[in-house]
């Protein structure tokens, strides 16, 4: 089994993916929005986890919507084994 397939299940949304629309078309992925805290900072920061090839032409501007809230993309993280990051911003 390629490694790919064996990160299908998480990518599914009858298991740990969330359904989003991304520039207007479905999308499936697991998102969060872990809260940090460091040097007098502290805030969380939005981020989407998905397949590359997804969103193989992912940038700068791309809008995500999950759950009737808007996020703007401010950040694409390939991770170079087929799984790409995208950093968020509300709108």
């Amino acid at each position: 089994m390629a490694f790919a397939e064996d990160l299908s299940v998480f990518f599914d949304t009858d298991e740990f993916a969330d359904a989003v629309t991304y520039n207007g078309a479905p999308l499936a992925g697991i998102f969060d929005n872990a809260y940090f805290e460091g040097q007098g900072i502290q805030g969380s920061q939005p981020v989407f986890t998905c397949p590359t090839a997804d969103v193989a032409s992912a940038r700068h501007g791309d809008l995500l919507v999950r759950a009737g809230v808007t996020y703007k993309v401010v950040g694409v993280e390939p991770d170079g084994t087929g799984i790409t990051l995208l950093r968020l911003e509300k709108q």
